[in-house]
């Protein structure tokens, strides 16, 4: 009645109802009705201040704060609606009521919050507000949610109006630090650490209040906070630390007052304290400067010392050679006048007092350590590094001919390795000449000695030590390079341990670009001399002898355009070899040298002339000897039999897919119109070979044609790598003759290979009618196919690898080519065949149908499969017989070890959890001695639900995870 009376007034008399029902019926619904008037246009905001009149001037402060309340609220939602005139009647009404009673000042916060927002507000407005906040409110006092109010109006008004609020000068500063002081709640400090960063980094004035600032901010660290269980405001320990961090390494200013508080908490023996310390000196360092820290230099040596000589704490241990990297830096940056003493000169030369006699002791108990500080502060720039360098690497060469065990040797040298790769890093901006360069000759020496020594470990680091040696210019005379490649190709060619030989090998490879010369003059020469003599012998071990080194070596080696030109002949030429010894040695052998001839292939691909030279002569050649197998009069003969056989053809096809992936456009369909013609119209002309004793026709019938047959995986890996903007010249015709092998071919092993090339085309077919005709057409076949006969597994064949291409790209017809899989598998010959069909379109396929080769690969399409069939899969599964459902369940296993974990167990109930745990827990009833090797794994396993968020899952956790503690225990 009251509500219909009110009404009846009309607009005033509405929002006069609204007003009472919101101040006398402590609800907050008329709020919003108030609000949606407000923006109809039915009523003004002064007349909303006028219903609130009565309100506004009761005597009871609950009744004044609840129509503050109100007013506030719709301030909230319409601030932006207000005009100048009436924001600033707004704020002048606002700042007065803050000396009203403590019950209502939440609300003028709420109010003064959003006023602090509106864009049209009056210059000075911002000042007064903050003035009369600063004069009249006690904010620590307040609740958690009004003292943030206060933050973001400060916030607010350092945004829109930084000006006005630098004109308070150091007022404002010293009104926010008794607005900050005594703050606990971790949401406030988030935003109020970056008040305070703000204030420095934007320039206001601090005046004398530095220290008070200082204070106010630092009583926080080290942060020592620990959220609650299940936080809902997210906010981690880790955030505070970083946002105080910011503003602690914020200023020089700072700096008189920090660096003692950071050197007492790094001498605490709480660890958290100690890498807070740490992390926030290295983080001050980069805006210090020399004279911020001259008086403290030698305190914080002396900790970062301890740190490093007695921690126990490798996380420590790293923050504080870190910490002594940022202040040498910091040093080193530092801009020297006539009168200003040189403050890193002094710092190293204390580096070098206290850890140099450390290097000398015999029992090198602290050398490591030392020689961690010294890196690290050499690290941190050039001069440093040139002065620590040139006095440490003559001193370490002396210690290794006074240390004659090879693994205090290892050690020295592994500390000369750590100054050799800091050279690496000033390589570019230095002028002057290098500090090892007086060290060189003796160097050399004991890098050259340490690869004769017995001791593998010791070869390795000087094998590493001679890599970067050689990286860095100058340091390795034309016959010293000459020692170094004879001693690699010794290692390769002799060493005992494959380590070494396998460290030779990466070394060549790494300075052949620097030195091609020097290793296409001897290491190529010495290999290929080796290749020639050395043949396998029929009871020998091919994957250890020195033909398959040499063939891996002259791969590594092929790091240069000029090498590449010299290796490939020769690995080439192994392969026409006619075969010696035993048939598995031969094949192996002719294995190892496709495996040569394809990392070669993946080095050449960064550099486009070696790309097309590599494709150019490999490619061709490859065909001809394959074609020439295939020949009648060759199929039979040790070579041509030894080339066809399966095992080599697939190590033939990353030769080619590699080779070709990276080809420029035009010289890919400059290859592509002399490939695709030799396998439909045997166009050989372009293949090194004068003669053919008969054509070549792998797609005509007849049984004298099945050897050819087999080499359509090489069209298959050459057509797949192809860019998709490569035209494939008769692609259609190709199509045809692809998908009719497919499903006629008694051959598994071509008739997969002319599956997945013409997979790998309709993956790259571009969308339109033709690809539609084309998909009906394979649909028709791949169904007449599956109809009863001896080539139902190839049809299948066909089936799963279309079904890939088009479940890759999106089509739409990969849903009913999916279903066609499903209802597969229920039958009895096919079903097996289909559910581990299941596992190759989830993977990643090696050789076509991969973004490697320039396939249509779009993002998620694991998870869309997963959604899109699973439920079918799991459907299928309780409607199955007996017979065949094992099917279905292997097919989801196979589609569920594909998916993305995160993506997995977002699908997975709380229901599937406490099942499997009641499975762990059932394994237990098998026989001890076949689970207790897993006992320790399963244990591991089961640690993490005992912290699982529902109850009866950690439950079922403990009691599983109990029973297989007392699994193979006395009387179980």
């Amino acid at each position: 009645m009251a509500a219909a009376a009110a009404a009846g007034e009309g607009p005033g008399g509405a929002l006069r109802g609204c007003v009472r029902d919101f101040v006398a019926g402590q609800r907050d619904g008329p709020a919003a009705e108030v609000v949606a008037g407000l923006k109809a246009g039915t009523w003004t905001i002064l007349e909303i201040v006028e219903a609130l009149g009565s309100c506004l001037e009761n005597t009871d402060p609950r009744t004044r704060g609840r129509s503050l309340q109100l007013l506030s609220q719709v301030l909230l939602q319409c601030h932006s609606m207000l005009h100048v005139e009436e924001v600033t009647h707004l704020v002048l009404f606002y700042e007065n009521r803050l000396k009203d009673h403590h019950l209502v000042i939440p609300a003028v916060l709420q109010g003064l919050g959003a006023l602090s927002m509106c864009e049209v507000l009056a210059p000075g407005l911002a000042v007064s507000v903050l003035k009369a906040v600063f004069q009249e409110v006690h904010v620590q006092s307040l609740l958690q949610l009004d003292r943030h109010t206060v933050y973001s109006i400060i916030t607010n008004f350092m945004r829109t109006r930084e000006e006005e609020l630098k004109g308070l000068g150091a007022d404002f500063t010293f009104g926010f630090i008794q607005v900050m002081d005594g703050e606990k709640d971790p949401r406030n400090l988030l935003v109020a650490f970056q008040i305070v960063r703000d204030l420095i980094l934007k320039g206001y004035v601090l005046g004398p209040f530095v220290e008070e600032l200082f204070e106010v901010t630092s009583c926080y660290f080290p942060v020592d906070f620990t959220p609650p269980p299940n936080d809902p405001h997210g906010i981690q320990r880790e955030d505070l630390i970083v946002s105080l961090r910011a503003v602690l390494a914020s200023t020089p200013q700072f700096a008189e007052f920090l660096l003692p508080l950071l050197i007492e908490k790094m001498d605490s023996e709480v660890q958290s304290a100690k890498l807070d310390s740490l992390q926030t000196l290295s983080a001050c360092c980069a805006v210090y400067g020399q004279k911020d820290l001259q008086d403290f230099l030698p305190s914080l040596w002396s900790s970062l010392r301890r740190e490093v000589f007695q921690t126990a704490s490798e996380k420590v241990e790293a923050e504080a050679l870190a910490a002594l990297h940022a202040l040498a830096a910091c040093l080193a940056r530092s801009v020297l006048s006539s009168d200003t003493k040189d403050l890193l000169d002094t710092f190293l030369s204390s580096i070098l007092q206290d850890c140099r006699h450390h290097l000398c002791e015999p029992d090198m108990k602290l050398v490591w350590p030392s020689a961690k500080l010294l890196q690290a502060a050499a690290g941190s720039s050039l001069r440093a590094n040139h002065r620590l360098t040139s006095s440490v690497v003559p001193l370490l060469l002396e210690q290794y001919h006074q240390h004659p065990q090879s693994s205090q040797r290892r050690t020295i040298l592994e500390m000369l390795l750590g100054f050799l790769e800091l050279q690496q890093k000033w390589e570019q901006e230095a002028e002057d000449e290098s500090p090892l360069l007086c060290s060189r000759a003796p160097l050399c020496s004991v890098l050259f000695a340490a690869l004769t020594e017995p001791s593998v470990q010791l070869q390795l680091v000087g094998i590493r030590a001679l890599t970067v040696l050689g990286t860095l210019p100058g340091l390795l005379a034309p016959p010293d390079m000459e020692l170094v490649v004879d001693h690699l190709t010794r290692l390769v060619l002799h060493a005992e341990d494959p380590q070494s030989c396998t460290a030779a090998m990466e070394a060549a490879g790494s300075l052949a670009p620097l030195y091609p010369q020097a290793f296409t003059g001897h290491m190529v020469q010495r290999l290929a001399e080796e290749l020639q003599s050395e043949r396998e012998e029929a009871s020998g071990r091919p994957q250890d002898s020195l033909r398959t080194r040499c063939l891996q070596a002259l791969a590594a080696l092929s790091t240069h355009p000029g090498i590449v030109r010299e290796t490939v002949p020769v690995l080439l030429q192994c392969l026409q070899q006619e075969p010696r010894g035993s048939k598995p040695a031969a094949t192996c052998n002719v294995v190892a040298v496709c495996q040569s001839l394809q990392r070669v292939a993946v080095q050449c691909q960064l550099d486009t002339e070696s790309c097309w030279y590599y494709h150019q002569t490999v490619v061709p050649c490859l065909l001809a000897v394959t074609v020439q197998a295939a020949m009648p009069e060759s199929a039979h003969a040790p070579l041509g039999e030894l080339l066809l056989e399966e095992g080599i053809l697939t190590a033939m096809v990353p030769i080619i897919s590699a080779a070709t992936t990276h080809l420029c456009p035009e010289l890919a369909a400059q290859s592509a119109s002399q490939v695709v013609p030799l396998f439909l119209d045997g166009e050989l002309s372009f293949l090194p070979q004068a003669s053919w004793p008969c054509s070549f026709q792998p797609f005509q019938g007849g049984q004298h044609r099945a050897a050819q047959r087999r080499l359509l995986i090489l069209l298959m890996a050459f057509v797949c790598s192809l860019p998709r903007n490569v035209p494939i010249p008769q692609q259609d015709r190709l199509l045809q003759e692809l998908l009719a092998l497919s499903c006629s071919c008694n051959c598994p092993v071509t008739a997969t290979a002319a599956a997945k090339g013409f997979a790998g085309l309709v993956n790259k077919y571009p969308a339109g009618q033709q690809l539609d005709q084309l998909l009906e057409m394979v649909v028709d076949r791949i169904e007449a196919g599956l109809a009863e006969g001896p080539l139902r597994p190839q049809a299948l064949t066909l089936l799963l690898w279309v079904t890939k291409a088009l479940v890759l790209r999106y089509h739409p017809l990969s849903s009913c080519l999916t279903d066609k899989l499903l209802g597969l598998l229920g039958d009895a010959e096919l079903g097996p065949a289909v559910a581990d069909g299941f596992s190759l379109l989830m993977a990643d396929s090696p050789d076509v149908l991969h973004k490697g080769c320039h396939a249509d690969v779009r993002l998620m399409f694991r998870q869309r499969f997963f959604t899109d069939n699973v439920p079918r899969l799991v459907q299928g599964f309780h409607a199955a017989g007996p017979g065949v459902k094992a099917n279905f369940l292997k097919g989801l296993s196979h589609v569920l070890n594909h998916l993305p974990r995160p993506v997995l167990v977002t699908e997975l109930p709380t229901a599937v959890r406490i099942a499997a745990l009641q499975c762990v827990r059932a394994l237990t009833g098998l026989p001890p001695p076949a689970l207790l090797p897993y006992k320790p794994q399963v244990i591991r396993a089961l640690a993490k639900p005992l912290d699982d968020m529902k109850r009866l899952v950690r439950k079922e956790a403990v009691v599983a995870r109990g029973e297989w503690f007392l699994l193979g225990s006395p009387g179980r």
